[in-house]
C-alpha cells in the first residue's frame, strides 16, 4: 500500500468534469480521479476549512461513525474496474465498507485518515510525474487558491 496526499479538486475542460487529484507521497506518481459535482463541492468545503451550518452528507456520516463509537481509520483505494475506482473505508476496530472513492477522500479529510493504494491500483493508473508535470501540479495549486466550493455548484441543484 502507497499513502496518497490529496492536492485537491479542479474542472476538466473542456468537458467541465470534476477531478480530484491524488499524489503518491513518497514517489512520482499521481492518481486524477473523475468525480461528481458534488463529491467536488464536500472536497473543496473540507480542505478549505469551511463548516456548513448544518452537516452536509459525508459531515454527517463521521458524525454517525462517531456516534457508533467508531473512527475512520484509512479509505483504501483498491481496483479500477472498467475505469470505475473501488474503494473501502476501514474503520478501527477493522471494518471494511465498500465506498466510492470520492467518498472516501472527503470522509479521510474531514477525519484526518489515511488515503492509501495498492501498488497494483497505481501501477495501471498512476501517472509518473514528470517535471513538466511538476509545473502543471504548481498551475493546479494556483488553480486551487483561487477557486471556491460554489464553483462546482450545477445550476438550479441545492448542495
Amino acid at each position: 500500500m502507497k499513502l496518497l496526499d490529496v492536492l485537491g479538486v479542479r474542472v476538466e475542460m473542456p468537458t467541465s468534469q470534476p477531478i480530484v487529484l491524488l499524489r503518491e507521497r513518497d514517489g512520482g506518481r499521481h492518481l486524477p480521479i473523475w468525480i461528481g459535482a458534488a463529491e467536488a463541492t464536500a472536497i473543496a468545503y473540507a480542505q478549505e476549512g469551511v463548516e456548513p451550518p448544518r452537516p452536509l452528507t459525508h459531515d454527517l456520516l463521521v458524525d454517525v461513525i462517531a456516534a457508533v463509537g467508531r473512527e475512520l481509520s484509512t479509505v483504501r483505494i483498491d481496483a479500477v474496474l472498467e475505469g470505475v475506482f473501488h474503494a473501502t473505508l476501514v474503520l478501527d476496530d477493522g471494518t471494511e465498507i465498500s465506498a466510492r472513492t470520492s467518498d472516501g477522500v472527503a470522509l479521510a479529510l474531514r477525519t484526518g485518515a489515511e488515503i492509501v493504494a495498492t501498488d497494483q491500483v497505481l501501477d495501471e493508473v498512476g501517472i509518473e510525474s514528470t517535471d513538466d508535470d511538476e509545473d502543471e501540479v504548481a498551475k493546479f495549486k494556483e488553480f486551487l487558491d483561487e477557486v471556491s466550493p460554489e464553483d462546482f455548484d450545477e445550476p438550479g441543484t441545492e448542495s
